[in-house]
């Protein structure tokens, strides 16, 4: 009976704070509705006993990715006047990919159906003696599903490439450093010892001689009158 609560009173306040995520007017607190979804989650993955994934999704998502987002966001300057002028120009293209994506919810959810051994699992969540939540997942992700979790790692590297890409750029003027040059430089370095308190003066530098203070203008005031 309190998992049962609890269970509905998570899953209540997950869908409310995605919901806020998608309409929260500022970006700063949609991450922090976002945050809260994690959080929400986390407990829901540790009342169906799957505690390893309810410790990564509290330490990656909200402890690295969550915050990572809030940094982003609060360093950004963006102009919300702006995003919201084009968004009757977008809108149609958005609905069409909104509609595309329905559509694929709707297939996939019409396909899905509940395993005839679905009630036996739910009431023992446990892979098997002896084997913990982490060891059952590492046996699905390396042995069932390697070629799949391979590609999604590749899908992860061709964006992170195409966000350097997109991001680089070249500008004129710029000094850089050039580390082949550095290491594969002829002649040699001299090193003196210089005593202490002796400055720069031994090895023959000198600072330039500083500018001598301007004398101040004499002026002679108009208002005084001369004997002839």
């Amino acid at each position: 009976m309190i998992a049962a609560l609890a269970f509905y009173l998570f899953a209540a306040i997950l869908i409310a704070s995605a919901v806020m995520v998608v309409t929260a007017r500022n970006p700063v607190h949609s991450v922090l509705f976002l945050i809260l979804a994690f959080f929400n989650a986390a407990a829901l993955f540790l009342i169906a006993g799957a505690e390893f994934l309810a410790m990564i999704l509290v330490i990656v998502y909200v402890g690295a990715v969550a915050v990572l987002f809030l940094f982003v966001v609060m360093m950004l300057d963006i102009d919300f006047a702006r995003l919201r002028e084009g968004f009757q120009r977008y809108a149609p293209i958005g609905a069409i990919i909104g509609g595309i994506l329905f559509l694929e919810l709707v297939f996939v959810v019409g396909s899905w159906g509940f395993s005839s051994q679905a009630s036996e699992l739910r009431l023992a969540p446990n892979p098997g003696t002896g084997v913990t939540n982490a060891e059952a997942i590492g046996r699905i992700l390396y042995t069932d599903y390697v070629y799949l979790f391979q590609a999604s790692g590749l899908v992860l590297l061709v964006a992170m490439i195409g966000a350097i890409v997109l991001t680089h750029r070249q500008r004129e003027g710029t000094r850089r450093q050039n580390i082949a040059s550095q290491v594969y430089r002829s002649g040699s370095v001299l090193l003196e010892k210089v005593p202490s308190g002796a400055g720069i003066a031994t090895l023959g530098i000198r600072r330039p001689p500083e500018p001598e203070p301007e004398a101040p203008k004499v002026t002679h005031g108009a208002g005084h009158g001369g004997h002839h």
